[in-house]
């Protein structure tokens, strides 16, 4: 499986913080917004990623995360011209997907769970179908929201309905088949002039290729989108890395223990960032052999 990370848009709703620069690469506490989307993709065990962006950002982009090879990982880049919606993302990156199935996540999200590893592991594994997840919210108006049944089985879905059925929103992490490419292409632009996630959705849950995993209480989903939620998801990684000693979306050390780097890598890594606590992080890594 491939993963692609939409980064585009022009997240007007944190202006003028992004006047001049992508959302997604102002900071979250310590690292840059998109390392935490990244570190998703990462912990399913994708190693093929492209980033797709503004053109005005794609060169900052690129400086930040290079070619990924030092984290034993492949990052191609595309532009996105204008923000016409997340279905799109499948039909710029026709040619990166090629036959494969593929990960989609939106570059301002931020998930936090013990087992969430393993669930995207699992979840890439994915060779028919599409697979989504579901977290309940206070405020279901702004995101897509599902309504399942009694069997878990999703009977309809919505993008910000004015009246939702349920408090069930669809999170920014989406796994498709090879599909999801001929499908893009046929979906028509919605009321906001959008080709919306949910009409591809949609159409897999039309045709019974849709499966849903609804998140329970042990797991954090953060959308980063205006400058309160910015701010919350900036002190919540600040606690529990205070709290527990270990770093959130340190892209190196999920690197190492995923077997893409080995330890003189990590070494490498480390010793030129050695003066910052994430240097030190990641020396205390190698120290320890991988443990923490």
């Amino acid at each position: 499986m491939k993963g692609i990370i939409l980064a585009g848009g022009l997240g007007t709703r944190l202006y003028p913080l992004t006047k001049s620069i992508s959302k997604q690469l102002l900071p979250i506490y310590d690292k840059p917004m998109i390392y935490y989307s990244l570190s998703v993709l990462m912990l399913a065990g994708i190693r093929e990623v492209l980033i797709i962006t503004t053109s005005r950002d794609i060169q900052i982009f690129q400086d930040l995360l290079g070619d990924g090879s030092h984290l034993g990982m492949s990052f191609d880049y595309k532009v996105q011209e204008e923000p016409n919606g997340l279905a799109q993302a499948f039909i710029i990156g026709e040619d990166f997907i090629g036959s494969s199935s593929v990960a989609l996540i939106l570059g301002d999200n931020l998930f936090y769970g013990s087992d969430f590893g393993n669930k995207v592991y699992n979840s890439a594994k994915l060779t028919t179908g599409c697979k989504i997840f579901g977290c309940f919210v206070n405020d279901p108006k702004n995101y897509g929201v599902v309504e399942v049944d009694d069997s878990n089985n999703v009977t309809s879905i919505e993008e910000k309905p004015e009246e939702p059925k349920s408090s069930l929103a669809v999170p920014g992490l989406y796994f498709f088949d090879n599909k999801v490419v001929k499908i893009a292409k046929q979906v028509q632009p919605s009321k906001r002039g959008e080709l919306e996630i949910t009409s591809i959705i949609e159409a897999y849950m039309n045709s019974r290729d849709l499966k849903i995993e609804v998140l329970g209480r042990g797991l954090t989903w953060l959308d980063t989108g205006t400058h309160e939620s910015l701010l919350e998801a900036s002190n919540f990684v600040e606690t529990v890395q205070k709290r527990q000693g270990l770093f959130i979306a340190c892209l190196e050390e999920i690197a190492y223990r995923r077997g893409y780097i080995n330890e003189r890598d990590l070494y490498h890594i480390a010793q030129p960032i050695c003066s910052t606590a994430y240097g030190q992080y990641l020396l205390d890594i190698v120290r320890k052999g991988g443990r923490l």
